[in-house]
């Protein structure tokens, strides 16, 4: 099972949409080998699918958002065949930093990008088994010509807590820590780390909406 049960699905979801995996939160990062670091982006969870250049975007409830983000959809629509990325929706300011308050106002949906974290999907074929590691190289050889619109999310391997600390001295959210070797499992999933910097805005942000 890609899923445990039913209440992870949301109620009025299309039937494409794969109720996202969950970070589960922790004070610190792991140390130990076999985990990948990536910097947690300040916005909107975004899942983005593509069927022969018809896009749609999905929120992490299944809230369809495919009108909001002109420049994800045109990036979108030049990847060939059929495909399903778990992003985060940002608006990034001229030195790159995600502006969550900026992208909230709805004055700047034109500019907003994704950062891709994950592929679900490809041409029939369903990644969701293999391990992050495949999973995320298989989206870096699909993104490898994009034009900005949907942007890599980068990591590193090693000690957690070395990035996490040049994360919090920049002021930005945090680290999603995730098992190199784990697949891709809707829900609350411990191996997926999630820790935030307790000094970033995010951290005591509270949010109203269908999202």
């Amino acid at each position: 099972m890609l899923w445990r049960n039913s209440r992870d699905r949301p109620r009025n979801a299309p039937p494409a949409f794969i109720p996202p995996c969950r970070p589960t939160g922790a004070k610190h990062p792991p140390t130990n080998p076999g985990w990948a670091h990536e910097l947690k982006h300040d916005g909107y969870r975004l899942q983005i699918h593509v069927r022969d250049g018809r896009v749609r975007l999905y929120t992490m409830n299944g809230s369809n958002w495919t009108d909001r983000y002109p420049r994800i959809i045109e990036e979108a629509s030049r990847i060939k065949g059929v495909a399903i990325l778990d992003a985060e929706v940002v608006y990034l300011d001229d030195k790159g930093v995600a502006q969550f308050d900026t992208l909230h106002s709805r004055t700047v949906d034109q500019q907003a990008v994704a950062c891709a974290f994950d592929l679900l999907m490809r041409d029939g074929d369903d990644l969701r088994r293999r391990p992050f590691i495949e999973r995320k190289a298989a989206l870096g050889k699909l993104l490898l010509r994009s034009r900005g619109g949907i942007q890599l999310v980068e990591h590193v391997e090693g000690d957690g807590d070395k990035m996490f600390t040049a994360v919090c001295d920049l002021g930005l959210e945090g680290i999603v820590s995730k098992k190199l070797n784990a697949p891709y499992r809707s829900g609350p999933s411990k191996s997926w780390i999630k820790v935030k910097n307790t000094k970033a805005p995010a951290a005591t942000r509270v949010l109203e909406g269908p999202f």
